[in-house]
């Protein structure tokens, strides 16, 4: 399992700096300021949970059969939802997308409690 997590956090590591160079580069002169603003918050927690996985790969080694695996299934899916759907909002998908993203924040923080509970629990 902690191959899968990192192999995962390299991936959505690698996508979020690609994306946040498209945003940056390609995307800024063609989104509204409010647009680009949302564009690079997903691009950053994207990448902030990225690296979180690499530690959920390291916490999934250190403590097989805790709850390490499944806080980082929770951190996968927030990435699906709260960093998809911003992606979507600020490209101009349907606003209806916004009710996504919550689900998806609180999947990060239920990753991260399960994380922590792996750790205590050791």
């Amino acid at each position: 399992m902690d191959r899968v997590f990192f192999i995962l956090g390299s991936i959505f590591g690698f996508l979020g700096v690609a994306l946040g160079a498209l945003g940056a580069h390609a995307l800024e002169h063609r989104l509204t300021p409010e647009r680009l603003e949302t564009y690079e918050l997903a691009a950053r927690y994207q990448l902030y949970h990225a690296l979180a996985l690499l530690a959920t790969a390291w916490a999934a080694s250190r403590w097989p059969g805790s709850t390490a695996a499944l806080g980082g299934w929770f951190l996968v899916v927030g990435i699906l939802l709260f960093s998809g759907s911003l992606y979507v909002l600020s490209l101009g998908g349907p606003r209806w997308t916004a009710f996504i993203t919550p689900f998806g924040g609180v999947s990060f923080l239920i990753g991260w409690t399960l994380l922590a509970w792996a750790a205590w629990r050791g």
